[in-house]
């Protein structure tokens, strides 16, 4: 198992494929395994580079709270252990945060940059529906039962009916890997941190010089697609590209779209 020392704890990693540096940052509580659907086509034209966050699967747990600009500096050491002066990178939900930290601090690391199902923080992003908010904020039943509540607001409207062998694969990699509530937390507070006006990235965004693509499914409630322009309007380069029948967690949802939509963009 490959794995790096980086800013004092020892990260895993795995790379795939050959071609330019393709990096994927995981959301919150997800490993690697996030990417699964969406890496075999990836690597047919990029090295791509995934690996766990701090907190989560094979990388290192240390206590919290964390923060965006610290897993920004996690993936930084990253590609400097491994010899990458430069790459593409994708964020996914609180992986967007970490990519946004990324290409404000290490702007000449930043080739292309795809922030997906993500938002600036502060009080004028969109955020979470009230429908989603009250499924996932309910911790009662037994984890099994939550996994599935979840997974209807997380989805598009009808996905776990279609796809009940996605939601069986889903819910063993869930079940392999519990959710561990201290260093869940410490990413947890990194959405947490951004919420006030002054540390939000809303301010900042004009400054960041990678052309970006911002990419989200139509029905997310969890980072309502709304957001999607809001980041537009800040990041001078970018272009916003909605997937239909596709909800936040669209590397599962939708994977072939998604990987369409990204190799359009990267090139």
């Amino acid at each position: 198992m490959p794995k790096v020392q980086v800013n004092g704890i020892d990260i895993y990693y795995e790379i795939r494929g050959t071609g330019y540096p393709l990096v994927l940052i995981s959301g919150l509580g997800y490993t690697l395994w996030q990417w699964h659907k969406m890496i075999p086509g990836l690597v047919k034209h990029y090295r791509v580079i995934a690996f766990d966050n701090r907190g989560i699967g094979r990388t290192d747990k240390p206590a919290g709270p964390y923060s965006s600009d610290l897993l920004a500096e996690d993936t930084a050491g990253l590609l400097e252990a491994l010899e990458v002066e430069r790459a593409h990178v994708i964020g996914h939900s609180m992986g967007g945060f970490v990519a946004q930290a990324l290409a404000l601090n290490h702007p000449e690391k930043i080739d292309k940059l795809v922030l997906c199902a993500t938002n600036f923080g502060g009080p004028n992003h969109i955020p979470v529906t009230p429908e989603a908010m009250a499924v996932l904020s309910d911790v009662s039943g037994d984890p099994i039962e939550r996994f599935r509540r979840g997974i209807v607001v997380s989805c598009a409207p009808g996905f776990a009916e279609a796809h009940p062998e996605i939601i069986t694969e889903w819910l063993e990699y869930r079940t392999k890997n519990p959710i561990e509530p201290q260093p869940y937390q410490a990413q947890m507070a990194i959405g947490l941190s951004l919420l006030s006006a002054p540390a939000s990235f809303e301010g900042k965004l004009s400054s960041i010089q990678a052309p970006t693509l911002i990419l989200f499914g139509e029905h997310d409630k969890v980072v309502p697609p709304q957001n999607a322009n809001l980041l537009a309007e800040k990041i001078p380069n970018s272009k916003v590209q909605i997937l239909p029948n596709a909800g936040h967690f669209f590397p599962l949802e939708v994977p072939v779209t998604a990987i369409d939509a990204i190799t359009q963009f990267l090139g």
